[in-house]
């Protein structure tokens, strides 16, 4: 596993979110994958991408931090190629969830193969077109930009870099902000356009949220062999972790997501992850981030064994 900091914050700044990846490693996270993993997976730190910050919102394609967004989509791109082609495993620390769209471009260009699945854990839907988002951030769309929605007006230079997914190998998990979104004019739930599984079936249906992970996975490898894992912290409940920059009512607990996340890994063809969107400005204590620490090394503990499945999703290792 190679441990990768995309330290983005799609509102521009350089605080919030985009400090996340250096406090999370001054918690201890990548010494706790290393006790957990052992001397049969290596954890390395492949250090920060390069990122680029602007708070102004542009007026054409309606979003803030365009020059940042262009800097990191493409600096995580290529390092999780990088990463990928090194015969590795990428786990990418935003930042917030903009940087999924370089890092799925990054597992494309790698694999030869556009056809990676996605398996999205978040508390938002994330489709907003980015003119009707509120804040103009990049992290209110990048599903939509991923399913090939809102890019009419978006820079040649920045659009080309975003890939597009299948969107029969996409499921979401988690979102719980449908009333927002079904109260404003013209923006479509992509629940009309994939799986979506809210908070709510996820604590209170007649399935297990692993049994829902299980079924999601079941369907994306139908449709593609391998596939990302996108986590957005954001699909916890403010009693779990309330650093966040977007609480909601609800949500998921640590147990919750940890049956999610490892029934997921149970299954083949995971070839990365990222987690995202912990604000340590809002964890002055430190307490969230040793709570991520502890939940990450937990789950790298239960799915040591299963990390094998991914061996044979990964290109060949590629000669010094």
């Amino acid at each position: 596993m190679r441990v990768i900091g995309a330290p983005f914050s799609s509102a521009g700044r350089l605080d919030h979110e985009a400090s996340a990846p250096e406090v999370l490693r001054e918690a201890g996270l990548i010494e706790r994958l290393r006790a957990a993993f052992g001397p049969d997976e290596p954890v390395t730190d492949g250090g920060d991408v390069a990122i680029g910050a602007s708070a102004a919102r542009d007026g054409v394609s309606g979003l803030r931090s365009l020059p940042g967004l262009e800097a990191v989509t493409a600096s995580t791109r290529a390092a999780v190629a990088e990463t990928l082609r090194d015969g590795d495993r990428p786990l990418v620390l935003g930042g917030d969830c903009a940087i999924l769209l370089g890092c799925l471009r990054g597992a494309q260009d790698a694999l030869g193969d556009d056809r990676v699945g996605l398996l999205f854990i978040d508390g938002h839907e994330d489709a907003w077109p980015p003119h009707e988002s509120d804040t103009g951030e990049a992290a209110d769309s990048e599903l939509g930009f991923l399913l090939g929605q809102h890019r009419e007006q978006l820079p040649a230079s920045l659009e080309s870099q975003f890939p597009v997914l299948d969107e029969s190998a996409v499921v979401a998990l988690g979102p719980r902000d449908g009333d927002e979104i079904a109260s404003a004019a013209d923006v479509p739930s992509v629940a009309e356009r994939i799986p979506l599984i809210t908070a709510r079936q996820l604590t209170a249906g007649e399935l297990s949220a692993a049994e829902h992970a299980r079924k999601a996975l079941a369907r994306i490898r139908a449709h593609a062999a391998r596939w990302w894992l996108h986590i957005d912290l954001d699909v916890l409940s403010s009693e779990a972790l309330d650093a966040v920059s977007y609480p909601q009512p609800g949500g998921l607990g640590w147990n919750q997501l940890g049956e999610l996340a490892a029934a997921a890994l149970g299954e083949p063809g995971c070839v990365g992850i990222t987690v995202c969107v912990y604000d340590p400005d809002r964890d002055p204590d430190g307490a969230g981030a040793r709570r991520i620490v502890d939940w990450f090394g937990s789950l790298a503990r239960t799915t040591h064994a299963r990390w094998a499945n991914m061996t044979s999703c990964l290109p060949t290792r590629t000669a010094p």
